[in-house]
């Protein structure tokens, strides 16, 4: 048998995610989807990279020929040291989760926070003139953090177990801003909450698959001062943080949507003028939802 190759043969674009551990990761099915469903000549596959061998990986994703890479924990971070550019809206957020190749090598961008953005209004839920709520200070909140600034919220409390995080929170976007829209709160002072119908955004891993049936707070005195919630949580499709919301009369939405979105937009980047249909979007999230529910 002899295999010929010649200058012809079309090329397959490449792109993968890195992290520590990948292999649960949901990317590469919803991505190897987007490819086959617009019958691109693309592949995405999940990279395990340890943290000593960042730098090492992405200039051997770039020798190799990657178009992309998405980022997840715990690299989000420490890649951005060793990209040649980064986007405005990743360095204002201190993470990056996608890298598109460029001349010599790749740009940082965080895709995180718009993909938030489009979950949230597919839901009908706008954060413009809103008093939002935020649960945690960690490094999803800060994605969250820029998007309610970015799209006008009223005003934005976080809650949080350290202070000196939350504050630090605070001010950074603030100052990115200019404009004092965020205040930190200590979480176990969550009865002094001035205002009702909170739109509120919980970003701890807190209820998070195995360790299910938990919430950061269990007062349903707490849930009845909310009036829309989204879990950045994914799996359960339904966190306790959820139930209570709901138990209260609110309307609570979960991360899996945050997760579709970001993922596109990573994709739109890496591949640009495609279009990823709502009919595509409906059948990913049928996609990952039965292979959540099947762990």
């Amino acid at each position: 048998i002899s295999l010929i190759i010649t200058n012809s043969a079309p090329r397959i674009a490449i792109s993968g995610v890195i992290g520590n551990p990948v292999g649960h990761s949901l990317s590469p099915m919803m991505h190897n989807y987007y490819g086959e469903a617009l019958k691109l000549d693309y592949i995405y596959v999940p990279c395990n990279v340890d943290d000593d061998k960042v730098g090492e990986a992405i200039r051997g994703a770039y020798a190799l020929g990657f178009e992309g890479i998405n980022v997840t924990v715990p690299h989000k971070q420490r890649v951005m040291e060793h990209l040649l550019e980064i986007d405005d809206a990743a360095r204002c957020i201190g993470a990056v989760n996608t890298l598109v190749r460029m001349e010599g090598g790749y740009k940082g961008y965080n895709t995180d926070a718009d993909g938030l953005y489009r979950a949230i209004m597919g839901h009908g839920i706008n954060p413009e003139g809103k008093d939002c709520l935020m649960i945690g200070a960690g490094g999803a909140a800060k994605a969250v953090a820029y998007m309610l600034m970015k799209h006008g919220a009223a005003s934005v409390v976080i809650l949080n177990r350290t202070m000196d995080k939350a504050w630090t929170l605070a001010e950074e976007m603030n100052r990115q801003f200019g404009r004092e829209t965020i205040k930190a709160m200590a979480l176990e002072d969550y009865g002094k909450l001035e205002k009702e119908h909170y739109l509120a955004f919980q970003t701890t891993s807190v209820g998070m698959y195995p360790k299910v049936g938990h919430a950061p707070i269990e007062d349903t005195a707490f849930y009845k001062k909310i009036q829309t919630a989204v879990d950045i949580v994914y799996t359960p499709a339904k966190t306790r943080f959820m139930e209570l919301v709901e138990e209260a009369g609110g309307q609570a939405v979960g991360g899996l949507d945050m997760l579709i979105y970001q993922g596109i937009i990573a994709f739109e980047l890496w591949n640009p003028g495609v279009i990823v249909t709502e009919k595509m979007v409906d059948t990913v999230r049928q996609m990952m939802t039965e292979r959540l529910n099947n762990r």
